[in-house]
């Protein structure tokens, strides 16, 4: 089962997924895949770790991995958060490199609940990088959308089933 969970920033969506990707486990421990890499030593996003940590508890086991998801196993469930901070990380790729990334996982036989930010519904920004990232989280957003067996858009915390 694929499933992919996506919205604004901070509108709920872990909270969902983290419940999505439980239920899909079943008796067996998920996979929380972090794909943030503290690698600017963010205080804010320090705090947001620690928070999300809380969250899901002892429940997970946690890897984190912010440039190759190909490692993802077979027979695993597995909660990717989030898909926006991999592409950030993988910025200087092509498009094509990280549309083929995405379609290989599909092709795992294997559980995986995808969250993305969703950052397409605002001003086209300014600077070249900006305007990648967000470009890139559209088209990602779309390949992922299109190869879910499921897709949710939460807002406050409700998520509404489109797919």
């Amino acid at each position: 089962m694929k499933i992919f969970y996506f919205g604004g920033q901070k509108c709920g969506k872990t909270a969902c997924a983290i419940q999505k990707t439980l239920e899909l486990a079943k008796d067996k421990k998920p996979i929380y895949v972090a794909t943030y890499l503290d690698n600017y030593n963010d205080k804010e996003m320090q705090e947001r770790l620690k928070n999300h940590k809380k969250e899901r508890s002892d429940t997970f086991i946690t890897i984190e991995e912010g440039y190759d998801l190909s490692h993802l196993q077979e027979g695993e469930t597995y909660l990717i958060d989030c898909l926006s901070m991999w592409i950030l990380n993988n910025l200087e790729k092509t498009k094509e490199e990280l549309i083929t990334q995405i379609e290989k996982l599909f092709e795992k036989e294997c559980n995986i609940v995808f969250i993305l930010n969703d950052v397409s519904r605002g001003i086209i920004p300014l600077d070249s990088q900006s305007r990648k990232f967000v470009d890139l989280s559209g088209i990602i957003g779309q390949v992922v959308a299109k190869n879910c067996d499921e897709v949710y858009d939460v807002s406050y915390s409700i998520a509404r089933q489109i797919k």
